[in-house]
């Protein structure tokens, strides 16, 4: 069997082991559909993606994305770390200072500046299901009166979507108390106090790898950003703090550009801890 080069990703971190983990296998062409799937159940990692080359001549490369179960149209730390992984593997990209990423959903531009970030895509913003809402508060022990607002985000994935009255609010719920498949993913997010070193922190409820919460969520984030520049809340640069609830040290940049009102950069930084070759 093949040997191909193979990393292993910690994203949205500047701390080893505190991030997101993303297993990365370049030099996928000729993978089964069936190789790639059993591969990430074995890695049982949130995600795991492939490197191929693109079908699209605007693209410098394109990526699958699998969980241990199934394949995604996009995530966002994926982005991040396949990006990161394919120019550690030398991956040149056709302009300088942009990476464009083929993936199901589309072309996925990832700006090269200080940190690293994606576009966020497209969202749509739905009201959430009444019924769900109140399932989810009751599940969750969460009072009507600590909720802001809520909304459901589709970007790829659809998330059901809380904005509580504090980030101590979004820290307080216990996560265990959801069952699968019996809840759609649930994403939290709630302000920090002023003078704070990050704005709001953010919590994603459904099952990874094996946990109860997903550590730190690109694609979350960038729904998000997309829900408050819609209603008018996203002037400035934002810094969301992610995985705290589960010992991570999260850090997701978020950056309206005000150029083009309809650009949204979903940044954060990704360490390479392991590099090497697999046999698949």
């Amino acid at each position: 069997m093949p040997q191909r080069r193979f990393m292993q990703c910690d994203v949205f971190t500047d701390q080893p082991t505190r991030g997101n983990g993303l297993a990365v296998v370049l030099d996928a062409d000729g993978l089964s559909d069936a190789a790639m799937q059993d591969f990430a159940a074995w890695t049982n990692l949130a995600e795991t993606t492939f490197i191929l080359a693109p079908t699209v001549a605007t693209a410098d490369y394109r990526v699958r994305i699998f969980t241990p179960a199934r394949e995604m149209p996009f995530a966002g730390h994926p982005t991040l770390g396949s990006c990161a992984a394919w120019l550690r593997g030398g991956g040149q990209p056709m302009q300088p200072g942009v990476v464009r990423q083929e993936c199901a959903i589309g072309i996925v531009d990832i700006d090269q500046g200080a940190v690293p970030a994606f576009v966020a895509p497209p969202t749509r913003i739905a009201p959430m299901d009444e019924t769900h809402r109140q399932a989810v508060l009751d599940r969750l022990e969460i009072s009507a009166d600590r909720v802001k607002a809520t909304a459901q985000l589709e970007n790829g994935p659809v998330w059901q979507v809380l904005e509580l009255a504090s980030a101590d609010d979004v820290l307080a719920v216990e996560a265990t108390r959801v069952r699968w498949p019996e809840f759609r993913a649930i994403g939290l997010v709630g302000a920090h106090p002023a003078g704070s070193a990050t704005d709001y922190e953010v919590r994603m409820l459904a099952p990874s790898s094996g946990m109860s919460e997903d550590p730190i969520t690109g694609s979350l984030n960038a729904a998000i950003a997309r829900w408050f520049s819609a209603s008018g809340r996203l002037a400035d640069p934002l810094l969301m703090s992610q995985g705290q609830a589960i010992g991570r040290v999260g850090r997701v940049h978020i950056r309206p550009d005000p150029a083009q009102p309809d650009r949204i950069l979903i940044g954060g930084n990704t360490l390479i801890l392991i590099e090497g070759t697999v046999t698949l």
